[in-house]
């Protein structure tokens, strides 16, 4: 079942541990002042989601949204490798003075390259959105509410706490409602898929969301709510893999995801 209002999982097959960007960071805004962060809404055609992670290569900065969150079929089209997609340069509304520019979608990366591993197909499920260079300095890197991310994860334990925030504007802008705080169920297909179950279950417009663990690390970005192996539990792909992907197949290879300036508040419970 989809979770944006065209919802998808994604998947891929390598490994890497990152620590945050490996250039200079640009110079963000206050997290408090800044208007294009991690959980600002998204809307592509619109289709509305909810921002992950900010990404930088140390000059351009990048907003990251899921890739289904432009896909042009039906909320079960959710297959990477087989399902429509809106072009890159497709124009997305990020809340700048300036839309942002899809400029990278695993999916359409994954159709040209004629990619066959299932899980890569069905798990990867990353976009890319350039910040316009006149928003640059509203940007900021930290999650709200939780902090972080403190670097990247590829491995989450079982049964270990997990955190998010969502954005879906079902929620009409209470913000006390975003953050989501639950656990990991289990890390499946080739460690391209985190099963996890929150209290608050993510909604239609939470798609595309960022997945933190305990301390902050990232791992993962919403992708679907599932009925098994828990009713309400979410699928959310792995961004440890999804990064390798990016770095293997494309010119992004000095993009990686940034580090929050907010510390990690962790768990409430």
């Amino acid at each position: 079942m989809g979770i944006r209002t065209v919802v998808i999982a994604a998947t891929a097959a390598a490994t890497l541990a990152f620590a945050g960007s490996a250039s200079a960071a640009p110079t963000w805004a206050p997290a408090s002042s800044a208007t294009i962060h991690p959980g600002v809404q998204t809307l592509t055609s619109g289709a509305q989601c909810t921002a992950n992670f900010v990404f930088d290569d140390g000059t351009n900065v990048y907003l990251g949204q899921a890739a289904h969150c432009s896909g042009t079929g039906s909320n079960t089209d959710t297959n990477g490798c087989t399902s429509g997609s809106l072009p890159t340069g497709t124009q997305v509304d990020i809340g700048g003075s300036k839309p942002g520019v899809m400029v990278y979608n695993s999916w359409l990366t994954m159709q040209s390259l004629k990619e066959s591993d299932a899980n890569t197909c069905q798990y990867n499920d990353l976009a890319l959105i350039k910040v316009d260079p006149a928003d640059v300095a509203k940007v900021n890197p930290s999650i709200p509410f939780w902090g972080g991310p403190t670097g990247v994860t590829g491995t989450v334990a079982n049964q270990s706490k997990v955190l998010s925030y969502g954005n879906s504007e079902l929620r009409l802008g209470i913000s006390q409602l975003s953050p989501k705080e639950g656990v990991q169920l289990s890390q499946d297909s080739g460690g391209w898929n985190h099963q996890v179950y929150t209290a608050t279950p993510g909604i239609p417009g939470d798609s595309g969301s960022a997945f933190e663990d305990a301390s902050c690390q990232a791992f993962g970005i919403l992708s679907t709510v599932e009925l098994a192996p828990e009713a309400g539990s979410n699928g959310v792909g792995d961004v440890s893999r999804e990064i390798a992907y990016l770095h293997a197949h494309t010119t992004f290879t000095n993009v990686n995801l940034s580090n929050g300036t907010e510390p990690c508040s962790g768990p409430l419970i």
